[in-house]
């Protein structure tokens, strides 16, 4: 596979700029807030294991935009969904033991 053209790559950097600048504005909300109920945690669980492999898809292929971008999403999104899990144990235990 030959490299892309500046012009092609300079694109992919863009898209992969406006796509992961458009996640950080969630991302800062929920870890000042910690507010994370209207966020459902199989999405989260998914969407990171998507961003996981788009990201190592990226690093088998050499593809620039695709590695950086996944790269910062996954830790943004990595961070939401550590919250999620510990918002939602922290519901499972209050439900075993009502009252706590």
């Amino acid at each position: 596979m030959s490299a892309p053209s500046p012009a092609i790559a300079v694109l992919g950097y863009l898209a992969a700029s406006l796509t992961t600048v458009s996640f950080i504005p969630q991302v800062v909300k929920t870890l000042r807030t910690g507010d994370t109920s209207g966020i459902s945690l199989r999405m989260y669980a998914l969407f990171t294991g998507g961003i996981a492999l788009w990201g190592l898809y990226g690093l088998l292929t050499g593809d620039g935009p695709l590695i950086v971008a996944n790269a910062i999403t996954l830790v943004s999104a990595g961070l939401i969904l550590d919250r999620k899990w510990r918002a939602y144990c922290a519901e499972r235990r209050r439900r075993v033991t009502p009252g706590a």
